[in-house]
């Protein structure tokens, strides 16, 4: 497999000073984590989540969402271009994209998840809700990978399938958060053969069997994912397994917590306490030690082939030390917790 040639920098010290200092006064858990991440993929991993905040908040904050978009589109095509606009941000992420070769067609469909969420788009079915989780999720979990180091096709899907199943857990725990702000994730087809009408229930929106046999429905989905995400999660490079297992049970557990109150998620959120917590984590560090079947022939979610082919094939690259194991739990977290704080503030709650 062909070498990277050496590429620009653009971004000075103090731009990835400015963006560390963005991220400890927004998100303390992710700047004290990523001061014990090795030089290089500390920088990489603050760049990326710079990006991704910055996004969020613009989308967020701004008045007018569609304008908001076209600028967040124009800076994209110049960082892909070489030449970023005049923003700390868009320096760092022009060279973490250059540096690790992460094609463009993942932050833009990071973008169209967030202009999805900005239109108030519904589902039809399960296929459809994916799609949307692959954008505004997997796009992040493969990212990630790529900082990594990785650039097996498979591992990439596995991290795609960690990134969806996590969101389809996020809506699964926010159904009624998202009915009361006039919102509706779940796959309308399924609510259709239980027999509940969208909108008469977004007027009055209770829980019922029906619901929440729905609700079961899109837990199984999100289960089977998370299921396929443990071989690749296993092959990550060793300094990051611990982490990455840890965010995949502590996800899961969300799900495991709404099956506990009766699959009611419409008259109260679900929340694992921190007790479970510690023992979702311990069982995490057994888990990042096991082994776990290759599963090539699980062949990428067809909603995300389009993703995965777009990533060349070049030599990995791997951690040059191994970050303390808390710590990279805490940051990876942290930012998985920020895609489901961007949901709410879009309207609905990948964390």
């Amino acid at each position: 497999m062909p070498k990277r040639t050496p590429t620009t920098e653009h971004a000075s010290t103090a731009d990835f000073m400015a963006c560390r200092a963005a991220l400890r006064g927004g998100s303390k858990t992710f700047f004290a984590a990523s001061l014990v991440l090795p030089a290089g993929t500390r920088k990489s991993a603050t760049a990326l989540y710079a990006f991704c905040r910055m996004a969020d908040d613009a989308i967020d904050q701004g008045r007018d969402g569609a304008a908001a978009l076209a600028e967040l589109r124009a800076r994209l095509d110049r960082i892909y271009l070489g030449q970023p606009a005049d923003h700390a941000t868009d320096r760092v992420f022009a060279d973490c994209v250059s540096r690790h070769e992460i094609p463009k067609e993942f932050p833009a469909a990071l973008l169209e998840g967030f202009e999805w969420d900005a239109g108030g788009r519904r589902y039809e079915n399960l296929s459809a809700l994916r799609s949307y989780g692959v954008r505004v999720a997997g796009t992040v979990g493969v990212m990630m990978a790529l900082v990594m180091g990785v650039r097996e096709r498979w591992i990439l899907e596995r991290a795609c399938d960690l990134g969806v199943a996590m969101q389809l857990t996020n809506i699964a725990r926010d159904v009624g958060e998202d009915a009361r702000a006039g919102r509706i994730y779940l796959p309308l087809d399924w609510l259709q053969e239980a027999g509940i009408d969208p909108e008469d229930w977004l007027a009055q929106p209770v829980f019922s069997a029906a619901l929440g046999g729905v609700i079961e429905r899109l837990l199984a989905a999100a289960e089977e994912l998370y299921a396929r995400s443990d071989a690749g999660l296993a092959r990550l490079p060793a300094a990051c397994r611990p982490g990455m297992f840890a965010a995949r049970r502590l996800y899961a557990e969300i799900g495991h917590e709404v099956a506990r109150r009766g699959l009611d998620s419409v008259n109260g959120r679900a929340i694992v306490s921190w007790q479970r917590k510690a023992r979702v984590l311990s069982e995490s560090m057994m888990a990042a030690a096991g082994r776990y079947p290759m599963t090539e022939k699980a062949h990428a979610l067809p909603e995300a082939s389009y993703l995965v082919d777009s990533v060349p094939a070049m030599v990995q690259e791997q951690p040059a030390r191994r970050p303390r194991i808390e710590d990279r739990v805490a940051w990876l977290v942290d930012l998985f917790e920020r895609l489901e704080q961007r949901d709410q503030l879009a309207g609905r709650s990948l964390q």
